[in-house]
């Protein structure tokens, strides 16, 4: 699983919603509520974790790490479970105290594991851990303790003054 965007990409105007395939962008729709968006029209709306009808930035930070340990093991459990094998993947986490940060995050997955033994059980719980260890992005950048960087620009935006 991939999921970069190089730094030389052109940002586009939140107007054209026209951009390069991998390019993520948010634009304010007020109150403090944002839509996200992607080369591909997907979007997501984004608010405070009390608000109604929106994803919290840390919501969709679990989510990204579930799903993504989810898909990045989908090759695994077909092969073991079958190709319409039901499936579902939960994430929680625990906060540190008094650092406005998540110290660590649980992924479950959920599968009906019925038709193995024991000893396949564990095998595939094993498999799935390494696999989802090598190829889950989403994850593997967690652990690496990626950084990051923040720019302010000035750029007119029609409507805007």
């Amino acid at each position: 699983m991939s999921d970069t965007t190089t730094p030389d990409e052109p940002t586009p105007t939140p107007e054209e919603h026209v951009s390069p395939a991998r390019a993520l962008w948010a634009e304010r729709q007020g109150g403090p509520e944002y839509i996200a968006y992607n080369g591909r029209g997907a979007q997501v709306r984004i608010g405070s974790g009390d608000a109604e009808g929106v994803f919290s930035p840390g919501e969709l930070l679990k989510i990204a790490l579930a799903a993504c340990t989810a898909l990045s093991t989908d090759h695994v459990l077909r092969s073991r479970l079958g190709d319409d094998f039901p499936a579902v993947v939960g994430v929680s986490s625990v906060g540190v105290e008094d650092e406005n940060r998540y110290g660590h995050l649980d992924v479950e997955l959920l599968l009906d594991l019925a038709e193995l033994d024991d000893e396949k059980r564990d095998k595939l719980a094993e498999r799935v851990d390494r696999t989802s260890g090598r190829q889950c992005t989403v994850g593997r950048t967690i652990k690496a303790g990626a950084t990051y960087d923040v720019a302010v620009t000035h750029e007119p935006l029609r409507g805007q003054s």
